[in-house]
């Protein structure tokens, strides 16, 4: 009974042609369906797993270590044991740089929760999240114009 091997050279195609494959989402795709996942959905364990390198992620926020298992340790954990969620109001994207602007609030379900404006900007490198900035500015009470935040 003759056995089945594929070769190397024909294993080493298929494994390029589906890296190719999952390359071709644009930047600003794979950022929004992270955050998406991570802070709309509430899945940040899957969302990081799925999105964030295992490799390398460069973490700017002051709050937050770099890499994927401190994402999960920390904002994947705060979410878990909160009402954290965030609606994603505008992308911007520009190369290899997206930001979102969303409102999140501790507790969407609070009418006293006014929430958040944050602006998060990822570097995506190889169809992966390598990099993250955010900036965080809470809803005030009053404005001195009518205009909202978002």
């Amino acid at each position: 009974m003759k056995t089945f091997l594929p070769s190397a050279v024909a294993l080493a195609g298929a494994l390029l042609s589906m890296s190719i494959m999952a390359d071709t989402r644009s930047p600003r795709d794979i950022a929004v369906a992270f955050f998406d996942l991570a802070f709309v959905q509430r899945k940040p364990v899957e969302a990081a797993k799925k999105y964030i390198s295992p490799e390398r992620y460069i973490q700017h926020s002051p709050g937050a270590g770099d890499g994927r298992e401190e994402f999960i340790d920390g904002v994947a954990h705060y979410i878990s044991i909160s009402k954290y969620r965030c609606d994603i109001k505008r992308v911007i994207a520009e190369g290899d740089l997206v930001a979102i602007h969303s409102h999140c609030r501790n507790d969407p379900d609070d009418p006293k929760d006014r929430g958040s404006a944050l602006v998060d900007i990822f570097r995506v490198e190889n169809g992966w999240l390598v990099e993250h900035w955010d900036v965080d500015q809470p809803v005030p009470a009053k404005s001195h114009n009518d205009n909202t935040m978002f």
